[in-house]
């Protein structure tokens, strides 16, 4: 008797085609699929032409703003009734993906502005800032950053020495201090930023453009995420409306849990970027002959590709999984961190691997490989350092605190 091998020849050029090794798909709905394909059309056409230029010349493309906002990539986690795109956690990590895919900075400003900056309005702020942002920040007319790192605390933002007290009026308070390595700051319309009261307590806060004493100057020289726009957040005695703070939540919860969303979107990203690595590699290798055949056909090359593919494979299980304890809000932080840490280092290590694959090729600018490989180097550090997440899931295993 004999049984049919359901892996049909039109299931294997499928897989080939999406690098959907244990066909991933099938778990995926009809809209996941239509979004993705929309998303990634919309990529092709209009990012992936100029993101080379972009990032040699270190230029964020604005223009691309409003077709991100059109192709749902701001908030698509959080309700319509809001403007947003009410759809589930597993879209939001596909549509991520698909943008990093071409590049790490787009998604960077997506997904701040999706989850650090909607997220903690929708989640912590009152019924007037959420109508009264959210709407613009979901279509692109508005942009917004978000203030947590400062130049002496990073891992550790309980530190945190930004600060606002009374007016004295009873209608405002007066911020003071500075945050950095802040993705959208030179151009964001708001900033939501965390900052201690007089009784030391962290509150959000957002801060609007304009604001006297508000200035946000960039970033320059840097190596990584080049198409991406960063920079500070300087407040020297700000007057921000007392109606501006989210009045829905104290402590360092707040900033945390948006990071939890954030990360969660990262974890999706980056598999993006490392299924561009892949694929560059193996058209590489199928194309480029040494020895009298493609490299494709020696045992190293194999080998290096088969690995890139079964990391890849793994990293799309265990996303898609969390994707799914997301949207039954099962998700825990920990969780999370695990996912974030593994795939960013997962899709460094196959970016050198492909690097190499290309020789000296994988240093120009005709492949997206290095690009890829340099942005990665922020993605690893940012929203929770490679080893900071270590620590995180080690506590949680382990039940013993390592931060202190």
């Amino acid at each position: 008797m004999t049984t049919e091998n359901t892996f049909t020849k039109a299931n294997k050029q499928d897989a080939y085609q999406h690098h959907d090794y244990y066909l991933m798909d099938e778990l995926l709905t009809e809209e996941h699929l239509l979004i993705r394909n929309t998303v990634r059309d919309w990529v092709k056409k209009e990012i992936s032409p100029i993101i080379e230029d972009c990032a040699q010349k270190a230029a964020f493309p604005h223009h691309l703003i409003r077709g991100l906002g059109e192709a749902g990539a701001f908030g698509p986690q959080l309700p319509a009734a809001y403007g947003c795109g009410g759809m589930d956690y597993i879209t939001y990590g596909i549509i991520m993906q698909e943008l990093e895919r071409c590049d790490s900075g787009i998604r960077s400003t997506a997904s701040v502005q999706g989850s650090l900056v909607m997220y903690p309005i929708y989640k912590f702020g009152s019924e007037e800032q959420k109508l009264k942002y959210l709407p613009k920040l979901a279509t692109g007319e508005m942009m917004g950053c978000f203030g947590l790192t400062e130049p002496d605390h990073g891992s550790n933002p309980a530190g945190m020495v930004t600060n606002f007290k009374d007016a004295g009026d009873g209608k405002h308070v007066i911020l003071n201090g500075a945050k950095m390595w802040i993705s959208n700051a030179p151009f964001a319309d708001i900033a939501v930023v965390w900052a201690k009261n007089e009784l030391g307590k962290i509150k959000g806060i957002v801060v609007e453009r304009g604001m006297e004493g508000f200035t946000t100057p960039e970033t320059h020289n840097k190596w990584s995420l080049r198409a991406s726009a960063t920079g500070e957040l300087v407040f020297n005695d700000v007057k921000v409306p007392v109606e501006n703070i989210l009045p829905g939540v104290e402590g360092l919860k707040g900033p945390l849990t948006c990071l939890n969303s954030a990360r969660f979107g990262i974890s999706w990203g980056a598999i993006g970027a490392a299924l561009d690595c892949y694929d560059t590699a193996l058209r590489y290798a199928k194309e480029r002959n040494q020895f009298g055949k493609p490299i494709a056909g020696f045992q190293l090359q194999q080998k290096k590709l088969a690995e890139m593919i079964t990391e890849i494979t793994k990293a799309q299980l265990l996303t898609w999984r969390l994707g799914v304890l997301m949207n039954e809000g099962r998700a825990t932080p920990a969780q999370i961190s695990m996912a974030k840490r593994n795939n960013v280092a997962m899709a460094c290590s196959i970016a050198r691997e492909a690097r190499q694959m290309l020789g000296g090729m994988g240093i120009t600018g005709e492949y997206s490989i290095m690009r890829h490989m340099m942005n990665l180097e922020s993605v690893i550090t940012y929203e929770g350092t490679h080893d900071i997440h270590l620590l995180i899931t080690g506590m949680d295993v382990t039940g013993e605190n390592a931060f202190s």
